[in-house]
């Protein structure tokens, strides 16, 4: 399996799992904090996964090769937004391996509470649980948008921006890395994508009293992709939840970016 890396090059091994939609570029973030900290990020091209490879299957096909890849190590995980969703499904296949999990943005079960109404992909989700062949149909045409018009797509995604992400569709480098980001989500793994999504949609909560390792989770007070009761959830739903750090005038990006210096530090000094 495909994946990128950054940081240090023999550092403690850190595998980040990034959002849907998103791409294993978007582990770059990390890279000059986990230098600083002997930290080895690594990024799996999970969307390339074969298609057909689904539900619990898929859990292991990713825990099996991240056992490959640490050979033996004890690997810590940051998940984030829905790729949150993942590393706690992974976690599940072997929790003996992983010291810490680090939950940024993350997504809580949609079972779990009224959050839909205050996310701003309310209407993909309800139509990927709704009518999973449609949005397939939806996931493709976003797939041509990328392909054709990546920065219209980038509008159109950042359109209810909130928070300090405000500030980030402003800034040209994000814009840029994220477009990036887009066209490698979109182009050639839409199942990968719609895959990880149509998974997320189902009931999955009944899975987080698995989770014992060291948890901690950061978040946005203004975030509108993530609601912060979903914060809320998964620090009383999760066992190993040792911390919860909510962030004011923050919302989905803008948290990632900022938990970023503070989850390096304590990884570096774990």
């Amino acid at each position: 399996m495909k994946f990128c890396q950054y940081g240090s090059n023999n550092g403690r091994i850190v595998f980040y799992f990034h959002g849907a939609p998103g791409a294993p570029e978007e582990g770059s973030i990390f890279d000059l904090e986990g230098k600083s900290h002997d930290l080895t990020f690594i990024c799996l091209d999970r969307f390339s996964v074969d298609p057909s490879i689904k539900g619990e299957a898929y859990y292991k096909a990713l825990a099996a090769e991240i056992s490959r890849i640490a050979s033996g190590k004890k690997v810590d995980f940051v998940g984030f937004s829905i790729g949150a969703f993942i590393a706690v499904q992974i976690i599940r296949y072997m929790p003996d391996s992983v010291d810490n999990l680090h939950l940024v943005s993350a997504a809580a079960p949609l079972e779990a509470g009224s959050y839909l109404d205050a996310m701003a992909g309310k209407q993909v989700f309800q139509l990927a649980k709704a009518a999973p062949a449609l949005f397939v149909l939806l996931s493709y045409w976003q797939g041509l948008l990328a392909w054709l018009s990546p920065k219209l797509l980038f509008r159109l995604l950042f359109a209810s921006a909130a928070g300090e992400d405000k500030l980030l569709v402003a800034d040209n480098e994000f814009r840029a890395a994220l477009t990036k980001a887009l066209k490698a989500c979109f182009v050639g793994r839409v199942r990968g994508y719609a895959r990880d999504i149509g998974l997320y949609v189902k009931p999955w909560k009944t899975s987080l009293v698995q989770v014992s390792v060291n948890t901690h989770i950061w978040h946005g007070a203004e975030d509108n992709w993530s609601p912060p009761p979903m914060a809320e959830y998964l620090g009383s739903a999760i066992p190993g939840c040792t911390s919860t750090k909510v962030f004011n005038g923050l919302s989905h990006y803008s948290c990632l970016y900022k938990a970023v210096p503070s989850i390096c530090n304590s990884l570096g000094n774990a």
